[in-house]
């Protein structure tokens, strides 16, 4: 279990990471500060972290339905024989 949440972190956290990375590579802070623009990029890592985890959270609320949905499958709450308790 702690691994799964480990590398749920991880994987957001890298994102951020490497967004930010782009960011300052591309000179997008530099253009900005030239135009005026007063955006605080803590801020805005902080907003993509908040959205990507809300995203995160989202999709796995949806995939269980969506799969049992789209493959038309049944969930065995009471196997009726040998075969459905096997599985």
């Amino acid at each position: 279990m702690f691994k799964r949440v480990a590398l749920f972190l991880a994987t957001n956290l890298a994102i951020v990471l490497v967004l930010s990375v782009v960011l300052r590579l591309l000179g997008v802070d530099r253009i900005l500060d030239e135009s005026g623009s007063n955006l605080n990029y803590e801020a805005l890592l902080i907003l993509s972290l908040v959205i990507g985890f809300g995203g995160s959270f989202i999709s796995l609320a949806m995939s269980k339905w969506m799969a049992k949905r789209s493959t038309g499958a049944q969930v065995i709450d009471q196997p009726g024989n040998a075969t459905e308790s096997w599985l």
